[in-house]
């Protein structure tokens, strides 16, 4: 594939580069509103644990799989998932811990990445620099990164944000922090967020954020602020180092054994490559990756990182909402499996945790492994029509999505799931049927 006659070409520095370039004249078309408060309604299931541990299967089985070296010691993990709509209508899910912050955190989280997501499609000052960039910008994006669409990426790198600050609230009781609030404001002011971007790699992060697991232990230091603790950072470093190894070892055998150009290889190991992370078995040997947003460059007479200007904007924002949105548990029955698939005309669901292109080709290559056709999948709204061919084949495959690590959920208009109200009047309900725990594997990449 080429992009008008250029070879997509694998460059971290030079896509990060690109990337700086279209944000450091504005990334957010003007400070978003936060609007009036907030009512949200949500549902709340507690996570079921193995026997004698504090994790469920699929948790262990991520752990065991792909987090090697890290033990379960290690690992905190929620106490509850949670469900609710979002103020754009989208359903999604989160978790919190019953001794912690509760579910204000992910919900005001998902609201701070709605307002930023709006601002940056607003910005049309963006949109024509991003039309303005010529086929080798294009094609080192389309070489390095999983959403090779600069708005795309954009939305990705402030969706991971409100999942770094809500993941991380499930270590709230090691902080002096009290509220999600405080939370929101310690993590920023201990610099947490670019911990995450520069010691996690992205797999780890997304994978066991939809698990509702965590791998580091907080320490606080005699300012009140938090630091991860030295064996949460030798343990980060360990896992990053096997991640890329494995990945290194795939492209090794594939190109000196098989002798396979580098874009044979990657179209032959793609399910291979997508557990480890193509990106890291495209690095130079000896080289040690960078997200993105968080490396450095020299824009317009001054040095200029994206990192800080996303979580500056995203934390004003979660704070504002954290402080006023009102939450409510509402009932309902979060396992009835055969009730959404009561119904084999019912093609539509949705994947709340779908977040990237990577997610959408492992949910379509899910179904499409089952001789089920994807009629649309949307990544915005998070909405998938599916061509099932009877109720069992529907919720079949809904246990095969969970198997791969995401969370399908069914539109249940006549009854109650979750409600989104913007200002103490306006109500406005949308029913979805809740998740369960089952067992998962899969993982997640992007940028």
């Amino acid at each position: 594939m080429t992009i008008d006659g250029i070879t997509p070409r694998y460059d971290r520095r030079a896509a990060s580069r690109v990337l700086a370039g279209l944000a450091q004249p504005g990334l957010f078309a003007a400070p978003p509103d936060p609007g009036p408060p907030r009512r949200i309604e949500y549902t709340s299931a507690a996570l079921r644990t193995e026997p004698n541990s504090h994790l469920t299967y699929s948790q262990r089985l991520y752990l065991e799989r792909f987090m090697r070296p890290c033990r379960d010691y290690q690992v905190t993990s929620a106490t509850h998932r949670i469900a609710w709509t979002d103020s754009d209508g989208i359903p999604n899910t989160g978790h919190y811990r019953a001794d912690g912050l509760g579910p204000l955190v992910p919900i005001a989280a998902r609201e701070a990445t709605l307002l930023l997501w709006h601002a940056v499609s607003a910005n049309t000052a963006l949109a024509d620099r991003i039309s303005a960039l010529g086929p080798r910008e294009h094609a080192v994006l389309t070489g390095t990164t999983t959403d090779h669409e600069p708005l795309e990426i954009f939305r990705v790198g402030i969706e991971a944000t409100g999942r770094a600050l809500a993941q991380h609230a499930l270590l709230a009781r090691q902080t002096p922090y009290r509220s999600a609030v405080e939370f929101g404001t310690g993590m920023h002011d201990s610099g947490l967020f670019a911990a995450v971007a520069t010691r996690w790699y992205w797999e780890l992060q997304a994978s066991t954020f939809r698990r509702g697991m965590i791998p580091v232990t907080l320490i606080t230091q005699p300012d009140g602020t938090v630091r991860y603790s030295a064996e949460t950072v030798a343990t980060l470093r360990a896992m990053k180092d096997t991640t890329i190894e494995e990945a290194h070892t795939v492209m090794r055998r594939a190109v000196n054994v098989e002798k396979l150009s580098v874009a044979d290889a990657i179209a032959k190991y793609h399910d291979e490559l997508d557990l480890i992370s193509r990106q890291y078995a495209l690095l130079p040997a000896g080289t040690r990756p960078a997200c993105l947003a968080a490396m450095p460059h020299h824009l317009g007479g001054g040095h200029y990182s994206l990192l800080p200007l996303v979580v500056d904007r995203f934390v004003a924002l979660y704070t504002e909402i954290a402080g006023s949105c009102r939450i409510t548990e509402v009932r309902t029955d979060l396992d009835a499996l055969s009730d959404e698939a009561a119904r084999a005309e019912d093609q539509v669901f949705y994947v709340p945790d779908m977040n990237c292109k990577h997610c959408v080709r492992t949910i379509t290559g899910v179904l499409e492994s089952m001789g089920i056709g994807v009629v649309e999948i949307d990544l915005i709204s998070k909405r998938v029509v599916a061509e099932f061919r009877s109720p069992r084949n529907r919720a079949r495959a809904f246990e095969a999505i969970r198997d791969g690590g995401y969370n399908p959920v069914a539109e249940r208009p006549h009854q109650t799931h979750a409600v989104r109200a913007q200002g103490p009047e306006a109500v406005a309900e949308r029913d979805h049927a809740g998740p369960r725990e089952h067992r998962q594997s899969g993982t997640e990449s992007t940028v």
